[in-house]
C-alpha cells in the first residue's frame, strides 16, 4: 500500500510540474511580442546613433529626405556585395535628398572601421551597440533595408540581398519630389 501511495504522489508531482511548464510556455509566448511589429505606412521609429567619424545621426533630423536604412554585419556576404552598389547610388543621389544610414549590429568599432576603410564606403556607418534600433525595427535576417520616405514614414521593408537595379529603384522611390 505504501508503494502505491508513493507512486501516486510522484505522478502527481510530475503532473503539477508539467502543467506549470505548459502554463509558463503559454504565458511566455503571449507576452513575448509586446512590441508592435513595424509595417509599411508606420512612422519610422526615431533613433540616435554615432557614426565611425564620431558624428551623431538622429533619424528625425532627416525629415524631408529619403532615408535608405540598411541593417548589416561585417560577416554578411550579401551585405558585402550590396555595399559598392549602395555607395555608388548614394554618391549619385545624396544631393537630390537621398541619405544612406548603414546600421551595423553590435560589432566592435575596430572591426567595423577596418571593414569601412577596406571597402572605401562614403555613406555614414553607425553601430547599434545595444541592439536597441535593431529591436525597435524588429530586424531578424541581415541584410534588411527599411526605406523611409521624406515624411518619415516607412515606404518598404526589404529582407535579403538586393540587385543593382532594385537598389536604384528603391532610392528613386524615396527621393523627395
Amino acid at each position: 500500500m505504501d508503494k502505491k501511495r508513493r507512486r501516486l504522489f510522484m505522478r502527481l508531482i510530475i503532473l503539477i510540474i508539467m502543467c506549470g511548464a505548459i502554463v509558463f510556455t503559454i504565458y511566455n509566448s503571449l507576452t513575448k511580442e509586446k512590441r508592435e511589429v513595424i509595417q509599411v505606412g508606420d512612422t519610422a521609429p526615431d533613433f540616435e546613433l554615432v557614426d565611425m567619424n564620431g558624428k551623431t545621426h538622429k533619424l528625425s533630423e532627416y525629415k524631408g529626405q529619403g532615408v535608405f536604412l540598411n541593417f548589416w554585419g561585417t560577416w554578411c556576404k550579401p551585405c558585402e556585395r550590396e555595399f559598392p552598389i549602395i555607395d555608388k547610388y548614394y554618391q549619385e543621389y545624396q544631393d537630390e535628398g537621398i541619405q544612406v544610414l548603414a546600421v551595423n549590429i553590435a560589432e566592435t568599432d575596430f572591426t567595423v572601421n577596418n571593414y569601412v576603410e577596406r571597402k572605401g564606403l562614403t555613406f555614414p556607418v553607425l553601430i547599434d551597440k545595444s541592439k536597441s534600433v535593431m529591436s525597435a525595427y524588429n530586424i531578424k535576417p541581415l541584410p534588411t533595408t527599411v526605406l523611409v520616405n521624406p515624411e518619415g514614414k516607412i515606404e518598404k521593408i526589404i529582407t535579403g540581398e538586393m540587385t543593382d537595379e532594385s537598389i536604384l529603384n528603391y532610392m528613386k522611390q524615396i527621393m523627395p519630389e
